[in-house]
């Protein structure tokens, strides 16, 4: 096996330990139901230039619970669908999927309050979903019909919501405009803060470092996000990077490893860091992490690793499995519920992607509309002069 199997089989989520956990966890019980447990994180934190971190217990209420295990599974049947979709040509262009990584991103919103902002590379497809657009939403932008959420204007890297400054293709390249969505906050002084998220294959580019030194210099309040699924497009993290403890490439800013299949390990850190940045400035996070997918549908994902190394991660750390057993332990959620959002999830993404195969494109006379939000000029250029109407088609539309 590859040499990157030793790292994800070194940490394994099995049942014996949710069952401890279970037993260790303060439960509040309401009619023999728990309401709200304890819960200690399973896999320490990692710290640099830090000389405390992040909570390792944690409050986890029954709502919370049904909460978080919904939103994982919706990302995981969305991107199930996208997959589909891209296979029958009905997806073109490109298209990454989030399938393994849920935790990250369900964990990172549970903790970001309404004046917190987010920017990621291209697996935005589930961020676009917990971001505020409906599974149609996100599934029709990337059919591109114009029922989607940039009316199939952007597709799969482009979308966009309140609080959410979409995808980008360039690698690297959000992560300078996530240092300047945390100048805006400190401009604004509304209290809020960017994350700003990148792959390890984008943690070499040397404007990650430039940004880095920006935001440390200004004492921006950003989070810098490095989602580690150990894997660039095709290259394992030991082979790409000289250094692969990412939480430490920050040089003078503070780091936090955290677990990234553990939604609960993912809230706690990203708690503690919104804080540290308010008053601090920037800080490095890495979230370890494992994309099931190859790095893009064109990528089988299986020439640099086994397939004995995804099943086995599929079968011991998955964070869906994995938090769904640790909640019907603690009694949080009952298997009778597990099924019914099950159900439902699915009946959502299956009239979602019905939608997104039958919805009309966009009429070609609709392509330049909505070029600005806030246009300041009431024409745009065309191919020799200023010379098309600026039209806001959406404009007070909530995306």
């Amino acid at each position: 096996m590859l040499r990157t199997l030793s790292r994800v089989s070194e940490l394994p989520i099995i049942v014996k330990q949710l069952q401890k956990n279970a037993a260790q966890a303060g439960v509040s019980k309401t009619n023999n139901y728990a309401t709200e447990a304890t819960v200690q994180v399973n896999r320490p934190f990692k710290l640099h230039r830090l000389d405390e971190g992040p909570a390792t217990e944690v409050k986890l209420t029954k709502d919370q619970a049904l909460k978080y295990y919904t939103q994982m599974q919706t990302i995981r049947r969305l991107e199930t669908a996208a997959g589909n979709l891209y296979k029958e040509k009905i997806i073109r262009g490109f298209c990454h999927l989030y399938s393994g990584q849920e935790a990250c991103a369900v964990g990172m919103k549970a903790a970001m309050r309404d004046v917190d902002n987010i920017i990621s590379a291209y697996r935005v497809h589930g961020w676009t979903y917990l971001m505020g657009v409906s599974p149609s939403g996100v599934l029709a932008e990337l059919t591109g019909v114009q029922g989607g959420c940039a009316r199939g204007k952007g597709g799969s890297m482009h979308m966009y919501a309140p609080n959410f400054y979409g995808g980008n293709g360039i690698v690297g390249a959000q992560v300078p405009l996530g240092a300047g969505v945390g100048l805006a906050c400190k401009y604004k002084g509304n209290g809020g803060m960017c994350l700003a998220l990148y792959g390890d294959g984008a943690a070499n580019q040397g404007q990650v470092f430039e940004a880095y030194n920006m935001a440390y210099l200004w004492k921006l309040p950003v989070i810098f996000v490095c989602e580690n699924n150990n894997y660039g497009m095709g290259t394992s993290s030991e082979r790409a990077s000289c250094n692969t403890d990412y939480y430490t490439r920050g040089d003078a800013l503070p780091g936090i490893w955290v677990d990234g299949m553990d939604v609960l390990a993912v809230r706690s850190a990203t708690e503690f860091a919104i804080n540290y940045v308010n008053t601090h400035g920037p800080l490095v996070m890495e979230t370890n992490t494992y994309r099931y997918s190859g790095h893009s549908m064109s990528d089988p994902g299986t020439s640099y690793r086994t397939r004995e190394e995804i099943q086995e991660v599929r079968q011991k750390r998955d964070p869906i499995t994995s938090f769904k057993e640790l909640c019907i332990e603690l009694g949080l959620i009952t298997t009778d519920e597990v099924k019914a959002i099950d159900l439902k999830v699915r009946k959502e993404v299956d009239e979602a992607t019905a939608f997104a195969k039958s919805d009309a494109e966009l009429g070609v006379s609709h392509l330049w509309t909505d070029v600005y939000s806030n246009n300041l000029e009431p024409k745009l250029r065309g191919t020799i002069a200023y010379d098309i109407d600026h039209i806001q088609e959406r404009k007070g539309v909530n995306h």
